[in-house]
């Protein structure tokens, strides 16, 4: 199997044998329920469709109760695919845990950022501001001259203003297992991932 969904836990810290400090986060991966096997002569291309974490039933549409009952399979709260797996052997209602990946083995990780709501361009884009004297009271974090005035009198399409940031699709690769703890589902990984505590992630293997 090449990934696995999980649920950031935090961030915590373990130490090697030379006793050097090594940050990673830790992550709650699966167990996953195989809901769909999908095959490039019948869909088109190769998938594994997972589930994770609960929900309580009744928030769930009638279209994905049937979805689950179809795979014999309790509700999931997160329903996602893991593309170009490899298919062969895989059944539906197989569970996909946590001793798929072993230490030192590299990754990639796939989550929503943090929303940081609405933000001025020194924060967003790195701007360092207008000047700090003549006279300038109100100009400290201003993004300066946007556009020209008799031509083209507009500002372009794509330039860098303020406006909301965070709360995107981010992957971040190459990063390394830490540790794998089967007993209690969870994944060590070395450095930072995308997101707040407790948001879903996509963990899948670089081939």
């Amino acid at each position: 199997m090449e990934g696995i969904l999980g649920k950031k836990i935090g961030m915590s810290r373990i130490f090697n044998e030379e006793g050097q400090s090594i940050p990673v986060t830790v992550i709650e991966a699966g167990p996953c329920p195989v809901v769909q096997i999908k095959t490039v002569a019948q869909d088109g291309y190769d998938s594994v469709q997972l589930g994770f974490g609960e929900k309580r039933k009744n928030l769930f549409t009638q279209p994905l109760l049937g979805h689950f009952a179809k795979a014999k399979l309790e509700p999931r709260r997160i329903l996602k695919e893991v593309k170009n797996a490899k298919v062969e052997g895989m059944t539906v209602g197989q569970e996909v845990k946590v001793d798929i990946f072993s230490v030192g083995e590299k990754v990639k990780v796939s989550g929503i950022s943090k929303g940081l709501g609405f933000q001025g361009v020194v924060r967003r884009y790195n701007f360092r501001g207008g000047p700090k004297s003549h006279g300038q009271s109100d100009r400290m974090r201003a993004p300066g001259s946007v556009g020209s005035s008799s031509y083209p009198s507009r500002t372009f399409k794509g330039q860098r203003m303020a406006g909301r940031m965070g709360g995107e699709k981010v992957t971040i690769r190459n990063l390394v297992v830490a540790g794998v703890d089967l007993e209690k589902n969870l994944l060590l990984l070395r450095g930072a991932v995308p997101g707040k505590k407790n948001s879903y992630l996509t963990i899948r293997k670089i081939s």
